[in-house]
C-alpha cells in the first residue's frame, strides 16, 4: 500500500476496536482496518453514521485503548522515545520466537486442510484460516520490526545482550531529552526577562540567564555523550549483521525492520509524550470548550501540559496571541469566554487549541458539520492555509461528500467498522469500484434535472456492529450479492495504482 514518493507518517495494520458488553459480547466499532497516512496529506474519511469513523480517529490517537492491531508512528524514532515494549520484546526474544513457530505451524496445518476442501467447504473455513494467518504475521512483525534478520540466528544471547544494552542507553537519553525541554524553557524565560528589562530601561538579571544557560549546556553535553555511546552500539550491531549478508532468509526478515513506534503498545506516560504531536479538533464547537476558561487559558492549557511554557510565564500571552493570529482570532478575544462567540469563532478557538502544541497530525472529527455553509467555507480554507504553512497532516472525518472532495488528497470509505475502498479523491469520485461507494455517490442531491443522474437512495439500515453479517458486511444491502458474499470476507486488494477495495464483485472501471 505504500506510495514510494511520499513519506508514511502513520501505518495502520489490522486495527480493531471492540467495546465490551455483557455476556461476552462486543460492539465491533473498527474491525481489521489497514491503511497508510502520508506526511502532509489530508486523508478524508466518509461513511454513514455509526460506521466507526470517529472511533477510528480517536483510536489512532490512543484516546481509546486499541483492542488489536498495529499503529506505527514515524514522526519520531524508537531511540527518541525508548518505549518499554521494545525492552520487553528483546528480553523475551526466545519465548516470542517459540510462540511464533507455534503460530506458524498452526497456520500451515490449517492451510493444508483448506487446500483439500471443496469450494463451498472452503467458505466455512476461510475466516478461521484468515485469523490464523494474521496472528502469525503479527507475531512475526512484533519481533522483526525490532531485531530484523536476527530472528533466524541460532544463538540469540548475543542479540539480546547488545539490544538490551542499546535500549538501556536510549532510555537514559530519552529522560535527558525531557529534562532538556524544561531547561530550554528556563533559558527562554530568562532571555525574555532580560529583553523586556532592557526595553523598560531597567537592569537585567544576567546572572539568572547565565545560570540557566549553564545548566542547559551541561545537559547538552550529557546528551552528546549518550548519543556517541548509542552510535557505537549501533555500529556493533551492524558488524553483527555482516556475516549474514549472503543469507537470503536473514535478508528476508531484515527488510521488515523499521524505526517506527507502535502506538498501541505504549504505556500511558509514553503516549502522553507523543500527545503534543497528535491533536484532535472536536465536532461540536459549543460543548468542546470549557465555559469557565477564557480563550487565552483554553489555548495555553496544552502548552503548559506539555512543558512548552510555565504557568505564570511572561511569554505566555505573546505565544497565545501568535497562535490566535494564525487562526484568524482578534487579539481582544484573549480574555473573553466561549459563550461570547459564534459557532465559527468557537471552532477557530478549537483549532487554535489543537495547533498550539505544534502537532504533526490532526484528526478533524466532523469539524465543520455543526456550522452553516458560509462558515464551513471559512473554516475549511483556514485548515488548508494552516496545512500549507505548518506542513500538517489531517484525517478529515465527515458525512459531506462535497466537502471531502474539496479538502482531501485521498478518501477512505468505511462501512460497519471496515474500510471498503481507498483511493485518490478524484479517482474515487470518477471511478468508484465498491457498490457501497457507488451508492453513496448516487445519493448526492443534484439540481441538474436535464440529463442528470437520477437520485438513488440506498435501502435498508446498517446492521448491528454487535452482530455483524457473516462474510461481506455490505451483502445485506448490496444488489450484486452472491453466495460467496454471504460466506467469505473479501480481501483488501489494489485494483489500480493506489486504489484499494474489498469486494468480491468489483464494479467495472472505465478507462
Amino acid at each position: 500500500m505504500e506510495n514510494k514518493e511520499k513519506k508514511v507518517l502513520l501505518r495502520i495494520s489490522n486495527l480493531k476496536q471492540y467495546f465490551p458488553l455483557k455476556k461476552g459480547r462486543f460492539v465491533k466499532a473498527n474491525d481489521g482496518i489497514t491503511l497508510d497516512i502520508y506526511e502532509g496529506e489530508t486523508f478524508g474519511l466518509v461513511g454513514e453514521s455509526g460506521c466507526g469513523k470517529s472511533t477510528l480517529g480517536r483510536t489512532i490517537l490512543q484516546l481509546y485503548h486499541q483492542t488489536y492491531g498495529r499503529t506505527m508512528y514515524y514522526g519520531r524514532s524508537l531511540d527518541d522515545l525508548a518505549p518499554k515494549y521494545v525492552t520487553d520484546t528483546v528480553k523475551h526474544l526466545k519465548k516470542r520466537r517459540q510462540k511464533l513457530h507455534e503460530l506458524e505451524e498452526k497456520r500451515d496445518k490449517l492451510e493444508a486442510q483448506y487446500a483439500k476442501l471443496s469450494e463451498k467447504e472452503q467458505y466455512a473455513m476461510h475466516a478461521e484460516l484468515d485469523a490464523a494467518r494474521k496472528l502469525a504475521e503479527d507475531a512475526l512483525l512484533d519481533i522483526t520490526k525490532i531485531v530484523g534478520g536476527f530472528l533466524v540466528v541460532d544463538d540469540l544471547n548475543p542479540v539480546i545482550a547488545i539490544y538490551s544494552k542499546g535500549y538501556a542507553v536510549a532510555r537514559k537519553l530519552s529522560a535527558l531529552e525531557v529534562k532538556r525541554q524544561s531547561l530550554q524553557v528556563d533559558v527562554d524565560d530568562a532571555e525574555y526577562a532580560v529583553k523586556t528589562a532592557k526595553e523598560a530601561g531597567k537592569v537585567p538579571n544576567d546572572a539568572k540567564l547565565a545560570s540557566a544557560q549553564s545548566r542547559l549546556k551541561q545537559c547538552d553535553d550529557s546528551i552528546a555523550a549518550l548519543r556517541k555511546q548509542l552510535a557505537g552500539i549501533s555500529d556493533d550491531i551492524q558488524k553483527m549483521r555482516e556475516p549474514y549478508a549472503s543469507n537470503p532468509e536473514f535478508q528476508k526478515y531484515e527488510a521488515y525492520r523499521d524505526d517506527g513506534i507502535d502506538l498501541a503498545r505504549l504505556t500511558y506516560d509514553e503516549m502522553r509524550r507523543l500527545r503534543r504531536d497528535m491533536q484532535l479538533i472536536f465536532q461540536d464547537p459549543y460543548s468542546s470548550l470549557n465555559p469557565r476558561m477564557s480563550v487565552g487559558q483554553i489555548i495555553s492549557e496544552g502548552m503548559q501540559a506539555h512543558n512548552m511554557i510555565k504557568k505564570k510565564d511572561a511569554r505566555m500571552q505573546e505565544m497565545v496571541l501568535n497562535v490566535m493570529d494564525e487562526c484568524g482570532l482578534a487579539p481582544y478575544f484573549l480574555h473573553r469566554f466561549p459563550h461570547q462567540f459564534s459557532g465559527g469563532q468557537r471552532q477557530r478557538i478549537g483549532i487554535a487549541r489543537a495547533l498550539a502544541t505544534n502537532p504533526k497530525f490532526v484528526v478533524c472529527d466532523e469539524a465543520v458539520s455543526a456550522l452553516d455553509v458560509s462558515i464551513q467555507a471559512q473554516i475549511i480554507n483556514l485548515l488548508l492555509d494552516l496545512k500549507e504553512r505548518e506542513n500538517l497532516t489531517y484525517m478529515f472525518i465527515t458525512h459531506d461528500l462535497s466537502v471531502v472532495k474539496y479538502i482531501s488528497d485521498r478518501v477512505g470509505v468505511m462501512y460497519l467498522g471496515s474500510m471498503v475502498e481507498l483511493a485518490d479523491a478524484d479517482e474515487i469520485f470518477r471511478h468508484p469500484v465498491h457498490p457501497y461507494t457507488e451508492a453513496l455517490l448516487n445519493a448526492i442531491p443534484t439540481t441538474d434535472t436535464v440529463g442528470g443522474k437520477e437520485l438513488s437512495i440506498l435501502e435498508g439500515d446498517i446492521p448491528s456492529p454487535v452482530n455483524p453479517p457473516k462474510g461481506c458486511k455490505f451483502h445485506t444491502r448490496c444488489k450484486y450479492c452472491t453466495e460467496i458474499c454471504t460466506q467469505v470476507v473479501p480481501a483488501w486488494e489494489e485494483v489500480r495504482p493506489n486504489h484499494f477495495v474489498a469486494c468480491h464483485h468489483k464494479l467495472k472501471i472505465e478507462e
